[in-house]
């Protein structure tokens, strides 16, 4: 009527959702740099945003595999490391809420769990060792390794993860090995949350 534009609640999500993530990544993002520095392959921080992993920092080395990830990308949490080894710190009925039938889950690259008991199975399996996998479930020949960064009240606020060709991490000891360092620098992350949050 008024033959104007207006801001839409997007822009107030998109606002929000800055001003929350923008304390935790001055936090992560010498984390990541030195996980980068570590690694030499790529490393996200992603936050759950519903059943999507939306990343909201990421570090890269000189030469790095192009990838689809990107700030502000959202993918299905389900599919990515990142997002399963939030999810694996949620409570079940939460995860039931979020993946309550086949129609809720998203097929990219015919990998990756497709219904609520291959996701229900496949969480028990990563909360069990403490961090989570996924190869080729979002790209193929594309593979990441990730681990939760759970906030003062025991909750995923975040997860860490390192993501690479296929190929050059093969064996499950290396990758297992791999994961060990994301799982060290969640866990330097939290401490660091934990300290601000008192300091």
């Amino acid at each position: 009527e008024a033959r104007a534009y207006g801001l839409g609640v997007g822009a107030f999500e998109l606002g929000t959702a800055y001003l929350r993530n923008d304390p935790l990544e001055r936090l992560a993002r010498p984390l990541l740099r030195q996980l980068v520095e570590r690694t030499r392959h790529t490393v996200h921080l992603g936050v759950l945003h519903g059943r999507e992993t939306l990343y909201v920092v990421k570090e890269q080395p000189e030469r790095a595999a192009p990838l689809i990830t990107d700030v502000g990308v959202r993918l299905p949490a389900q599919l990515t490391a990142s997002g399963r080894s939030m999810l694996a710190a949620l409570p079940r009925a939460q995860v039931r809420a979020l993946f309550p039938n086949r129609d809720a889950f998203v097929d990219r690259t015919g990998l990756g769990p497709r219904t609520p008991g291959e996701l229900r199975d496949l969480l028990a399996r990563e909360r069990a060792r403490g961090w989570s996998e996924e190869d080729g479930h979002v790209t193929a020949g594309i593979a990441s390794v990730a681990a939760c960064v759970l906030d003062y009240g025991h909750r995923p606020a975040a997860a860490v993860s390192c993501t690479f060709p296929s190929s050059s991490v093969v064996s499950d000891d290396e990758r297992a090995s791999l994961a060990g360092v994301v799982r060290t620098t969640a866990a330097r992350l939290a401490k660091r949350m934990a300290g601000s949050r008192t300091g």
